[in-house]
């Protein structure tokens, strides 16, 4: 594996809060990799020793071969960091943000122009707005285009979509798929599991471990579950009566939608029979394919 960032048993307390518990991961050069798990699950202080903006307490991390801990100023020149909140300076234009991001780096707007154009294009109509007053999905973008100005070997995006509507979400994956045309190794989290099948590669993570790594086809394959979608009039009595029913492991809401983890004395038509004698009206139970959300919950359950 021509591993680009390679984190080894690594682990982070705050206190008595453990934010990362023995995490280990490889990421290949030119890979979309994702990190995908809900609120709290140790993404962000991951970013941020990723970022060497945080030490590890125990464990190694690489970047590009070089170590967080002792070699933090040469990652830096390597990377390009987007965090969760917005944290250009809200005073600054457009123009006056780009400008100043790239003469960090001791590089001009110009020279790097080509690798921001399909991000930034969107931007030109407003150059001398202040970036306080831009649109979520145009700070998005904003940010996006400063992170990759110096032309980074690696972009970290920790939750870049948080807060933005589907469509501006939609148009930054499309965004970071061409961006891998250019040969960046992108590592993006988020918390919003429809994003992990843009992904070439994803890691769930959950209370800072590591559930499992894999593609998202081949993590899905793993589902060994009789799942069974299931809907009524009633969805809340649907929902409590499912999860007191015999061979139910677990119900939990999806969509509109219930899905059902049962074992193999789980009998649909039985049990719909049963609920509708009970009074429930229009109740329907049939055999449905898991995603990555059902995984996530799985893992999450099991653990």
């Amino acid at each position: 594996m021509n591993s680009v960032v390679n984190i080894k048993n690594l682990s982070h307390s705050y206190g008595s809060t453990v934010a990362l518990d023995n995490v280990s991961i490889e990421v290949e050069r030119g890979e979309m990799f994702g990190i995908i798990g809900p609120d709290g699950a140790g993404k962000s202080t991951l970013y941020r020793i990723l970022a060497t903006l945080l030490k590890p307490d125990r464990g190694e991390v690489f970047v590009s071969g070089l170590n967080a801990v002792t070699d933090y100023k040469k990652i830096r020149t390597k990377i390009g960091y987007m965090p969760e909140r917005f944290s250009l300076y809200q005073d600054m234009t457009v123009n006056e943000n780009l400008k100043f991001y790239a003469s960090l780096f001791g590089v001009s707007v110009k020279e790097n122009y080509d690798l921001i154009a399909p991000v930034f294009s969107q931007l030109e109509r407003f150059p001398n707005r202040r970036a306080s007053a831009l649109s979520g999905g145009m700070k998005q973008k904003l940010a996006l285009s400063c992170a990759l100005i110096h032309r980074p070997e690696i972009l970290l995006l920790d939750e870049p979509t948080t807060g933005v509507d589907a469509v501006s979400r939609s148009e930054f994956w499309d965004m970071l798929s061409q961006l891998r045309k250019s040969g960046i190794t992108i590592l993006v989290s988020t918390s919003y599991m429809d994003e992990a099948t843009r992904c070439e590669r994803i890691a769930m993570i959950n209370k800072g471990k590591i559930l499992d790594t894999n593609t998202p086809a081949n993590l899905v394959a793993n589902l060994n579950e009789n799942l069974y979608s299931a809907s009524a009039d009633d969805m809340f009595c649907l929902l409590n009566r499912l999860r007191t029913t015999s061979g139910v492991k677990n119900c939990y809401t999806f969509g509109a939608t219930l899905h059902v983890v049962a074992d193999n004395s789980f009998d649909p038509d039985k049990v719909s029979a049963q609920l509708t004698t009970d009074g429930l009206k229009n109740v329907k139970i049939y055999r449905t394919k898991g995603d990555i959300e059902d995984l996530f919950i799985k893992l999450t359950h099991d653990g």
